[in-house]
């Protein structure tokens, strides 16, 4: 491709990225030098898209930065970051670890800087889809599983960009085949347990959770017969016990949480839980708190524990797998 970079200063390639040097170092371990990164062409990527649960003003923005070889929105260490951060995941696929898949960008300078992490991932269908046949997944559960990109978008654009930085990393598990949605939840493959993912998809109700488990407990010894897990696990704010005090015992988050046996309190590395609340019940970070909606008894209890002075917690629990 004319303009590609072959080889670099990787300090120069972070300061004309505006990142931290050791991210572009971090980034070129583990990717070395690779081919360039595939993406699908361009007439298909629409229909794509769509099938990645994409809206129509994240799609008509991914379109309008799309990387032709000869756009003037795709500098030279903007191609090297794409190549490399593709490499990257696909070195991994199978994994099921945490993998951020490059640094986080300035947003500000257009749809190519925007949505960098969203041509990555759409770059590596074709490679997750096979992943994913050798294992004998129906394509049904693929496309369930890869449109939380779409998802993920939607969340992002409803909170001005807040979300993305998180979400590009969360996503590397649905494309190298370390997530599955199947029914209400998403299912992430471990050591010995399957950790359990609650996506804005609906209510959490008993009955589609118990539809889901079951869903897994077929899934998994059919398509994973080498991996042995006997217990489900989460970790999540939802399943702090303080939210017990303020909502009522047939909530859904209630029953949700009253599966769990609670592993002792541990502060969470990495994790402010005050902000996961926060992205996840309002969408916002930014919001006084007094603005904050109060239509639903969670949101409610979460601005009545904020007001009191109150902090969340992280929690994590499992249950027995039958």
């Amino acid at each position: 491709m004319p303009g590609r970079v072959v080889r670099v200063d990787l300090d120069d390639i972070a300061a004309r990225l505006g990142v931290g040097a050791e991210e572009i170092a971090r980034v070129h371990g583990l990717a070395g030098d690779p081919a360039p990164a595939a993406l699908p062409a361009k007439g298909a990527a629409p229909a794509m898209l769509e099938r990645l649960g994409v809206g129509a003003d994240d799609a008509a923005e991914i379109m309008a930065g799309w990387p032709d070889p000869d756009s003037p929105l795709w500098t030279d260490e903007l191609r090297w970051l794409l190549d490399r951060s593709a490499a990257l995941v696909r070195a991994d696929l199978g994994g099921y670890g945490w993998l951020v898949p490059g640094p986080e960008l300035p947003r500000d300078r257009g749809p190519a800087w925007r949505h960098l992490y969203v041509y990555v991932y759409l770059a590596l269908v074709d490679a997750v889809m096979g992943y994913h046949r050798e294992h004998g997944v129906a394509e049904e559960v693929s496309w369930a599983t890869l449109a939380d990109l779409g998802r993920n978008l939607a969340v992002d654009r409803r909170m001005r960009g807040e979300g993305w930085p998180v979400m590009q990393a969360w996503l590397s598990l649905h494309w190298r085949g370390g997530v599955y949605e199947l029914g209400r939840l998403q299912h992430q493959r471990g050591v010995g347990a399957i950790d359990l993912h609650v996506p804005d998809s609906g209510p959490l109700t008993p009955a589609a959770i118990d539809a889901s488990l079951a869903e897994a407990r077929a899934f998994f010894p059919v398509h994973f017969p080498d991996e042995a897990y006997t217990e489900f696990a989460c970790g999540s704010w939802l399943l702090d016990p303080q939210l017990l005090e303020y909502l009522p015992e047939d909530s859904n988050i209630v029953r949700f949480q009253r599966r769990f046996e609670l592993e002792p309190y541990e502060e969470a590395e990495g994790i402010d839980p005050d902000v996961e609340v926060r992205r996840f019940v309002f969408r916002t970070l930014t919001t006084p708190l007094d603005q904050l909606p109060q239509t639903t008894a969670l949101q409610r209890a979460v601005v009545e524990h904020f007001k009191a002075g109150g902090h969340f917690q992280w929690r994590k629990g499992r249950f027995p797998l039958r």
